[in-house]
């Protein structure tokens, strides 16, 4: 059995996140304990400065202001470099964190990335999927699949933001 046979496993409300340190577009350091006391969406998608990725990041760029009033703030997880990101964040000018998980260990902890289907084939890669994770550190919602286009309205409309 090879490693892609394995689904991924799968976050849901009520498990805790799982804690993680990784490199933002500046290089600093970012854990999720740093969110403690606040909710925090995580969301995972598969590439920088690719259409739907950054549809998805204009779109939280755009939210972040409603919700962070709702204290909410906002991180995004891929597997780019922190350079790459950087460049990213600049380009599109987004005001969101962006961290850099070129080992996918974060996103394999978070089920985020593993088999999946793109353009009808069996692949493995970036599973776009989002998290929102409470003042202490629990799972409160688990979205994998998501699509790009719309979902930021979608999780507002579901958080009772909208």
């Amino acid at each position: 059995m090879t490693e892609t046979d394995v689904a991924p496993v799968r976050l849901a409300a009520g498990d805790p996140a799982p804690e993680f340190t990784l490199p933002d577009a500046d290089g600093s350091s970012v854990s999720l304990s740093d969110y403690r006391g606040r909710r925090v969406i995580v969301y995972c998608y598969p590439a920088a400065l690719t259409p739907g990725c950054t549809t998805q990041a204009v779109d939280f760029t755009a939210a972040a202001g409603d919700l962070a009033e709702a204290g909410l703030d906002i991180v995004g997880i891929s597997p780019d470099s922190p350079e790459k990101l950087h460049r990213f964040r600049e380009e599109e000018e987004l005001a969101i964190t962006l961290l850099a998980d070129p080992e996918k260990q974060v996103l394999s902890a978070y089920g985020a990335y593993g088999p999946k289907k793109l353009y009808g084939k069996e692949v493995v890669g970036v599973i776009r999927s989002t998290f929102v994770i409470d003042a202490e550190g629990t799972v409160e919602k688990a979205a994998y699949n998501v699509k790009a286009t719309g979902h930021v309205a979608k999780l507002r409309r579901d958080l009772g933001l909208s």
